[in-house]
């Protein structure tokens, strides 16, 4: 059968996208994956494979979904390139959309999303950011 599996067996890009979307909401509103999975008579395995992207959550389910964690269902699409558009997402932006959508993935980068704009000083808001940068490079030379 080789690597070309069928639709419903391999992850793909939008799948992990309205997965991320998912987790991301759920961090925002404070909702633990139990939490969530209790709602939806799910396992919380159940809505970490959502999450992840590994197992793709049917229409309905995502309406369940939207309702628990109160969206709209095209919340979970935002940041996708839109079908019609024969450009869809510019690399550039595209690249920004993954970027966000990696960061938020986090607990830590949910909270920093939180938290930053409260720092009313940019000379402060900076600082951080050559602090990161910094760590980042760090890291980098191992």
């Amino acid at each position: 059968m080789g690597h070309e599996t069928t639709e419903g067996r391999r992850s793909n890009a939008v799948d992990a996208h309205v997965g991320g979307r998912v987790r991301m909401r759920r961090k925002l509103l404070g909702v633990s994956q139990d939490q969530l999975a209790d709602s939806l008579g799910l396992t919380f395995q159940q809505v970490q494979k959502y999450e992840r992207g590994t197992n793709r959550v049917s229409a309905s389910k995502l309406f369940q979904i939207a309702e628990v964690l109160n969206v709209n269902v095209s919340y979970f699409f935002d940041g996708l390139p839109d079908p019609l558009d024969d450009g869809a997402l510019g690399d550039e932006s595209a690249r920004s959309s993954q970027i966000l959508q990696q960061f938020l993935q986090t607990s830590e980068g949910v909270e920093l999303a939180e938290i930053f704009p409260r720092i009313a000083n940019g000379r402060v808001r900076r600082q951080i950011l050559d602090l990161v940068r910094a760590m980042a490079a760090e890291e980098a030379r191992g």
